[in-house]
């Protein structure tokens, strides 16, 4: 035999010079979830490991990655349900919970990168990431509370606001809300390819936010759908995307790589909260090695093409390097 595959395998020398593919911290942004209150931190029952920070346990929460390397942070907030209304009215008070949040978090860690969510379920009274009415998404209505938000959250300190509602023209409405009040600088990435997915699970616990009435299947996309992910990248690409996000990132490693093949931003992808779920369980079973299973899934989300990959095992990659 002339080649042998095998040579380029024969130790650890060798097999790290001709890795194709590397994972190092910038790659990452951490998702975080945030309550009202002091001093709590509290766990999400179906993400071992993953907590609920009020504004101040939120601070030590960053500073402790920062010390690990981890430098980009995705906050998302959990609304009392007192203020939840139709029009998702919290969504853009610049005294509320998430505005709050994300102030202090750059007065105190200014080098670091906020990306911020833009959608109503969080605020919602019925769940959706738009206005319902009569049982219909309204998706026209709904831009305007999402510019608002944008607005509101970019007042605050934001870097990067990311549109998660799959709502159609939401990108072109949020960049022209943006550049008009001068946020020239703050970018969008925008959820290119957000699927209907069974994997939200356990983040709506976290944030109590799961449709009221009804599913989210007529804005977010089909999974038997890989096409129709080139004409949502299309059009963010047009309206003045910055990112483009798939999500969510495991089970849609063809569609990370379709976009990475078809367009020259950068790619995202989030490892969600059901994917995290799913290695914890198992690893808390024995079934898996949980630290193996971790990094061999976030190499093969780098691996399909994701230039940026949000996911709760952030820190712990981090953790992992520092040993």
């Amino acid at each position: 035999m002339i080649r042998r595959p095998r040579r380029n395998r024969q130790n650890e020398v060798i097999r790290n010079m001709v890795q194709e593919t590397s994972l190092t911290l910038n790659d990452f942004i951490f998702p975080l979830f945030i309550i009202e209150g002091q001093n709590k931190r509290v766990e999400v029952a179906s993400m071992p490991g993953i907590n609920r920070f009020s504004i101040d346990t939120l601070l030590e929460e960053i500073a402790s990655c920062v010390d690990l390397g981890v430098k980009a942070f995705a906050p998302f907030a959990s609304i009392p349900e007192q203020l939840k209304d139709k029009y998702a009215t919290d969504s853009h008070n610049p005294d509320g919970l998430y505005a709050r949040a994300i102030r202090e978090v750059k007065r105190n860690f200014p080098e670091v990168v906020l990306m911020t969510d833009v959608a109503m379920d969080p605020y919602s009274s019925d769940g959706h990431d738009g206005i319902v009415e009569g049982g219909e998404i309204l998706n026209d209505e709904t831009l305007e509370v999402l510019g608002k938000m944008a607005l509101t959250q970019a007042q605050a300190g934001a870097d990067i606001v990311g549109p998660s509602d799959m709502m159609d023209g939401r990108v072109a409405h949020i960049r022209r809300v943006l550049d008009e009040n001068g946020y020239h600088k703050v970018g969008i990435m925008s959820y290119t390819a957000k699927y209907a997915s069974a994997f939200y699970g356990p983040f709506r616990d976290a944030l109590d936010s799961a449709p009221k009435k009804g599913d989210k299947k007529t804005y977010q996309m089909n999974p038997a759908n890989s096409r129709e992910a080139l004409i949502e990248a299309e059009l963010d690409i047009a309206e003045g995307a910055d990112f483009l996000m798939v999500k969510p990132a495991l089970a849609y490693l063809d569609i990370i790589k379709a976009l990475h093949d078809n367009s020259h931003l950068p790619i995202a992808a989030y490892n969600v909260s059901g994917e995290y779920a799913m290695v914890k369980a198992a690893a808390e079973k024995g079934w898996l090695d949980g630290e193996k299973a971790m990094l061999e899934s976030l190499l093969s989300i780098k691996r399909a093409g994701a230039d940026v990959i949000l996911s709760y095992f952030a820190k712990e990659y981090a953790q992992f390097l520092r040993k």
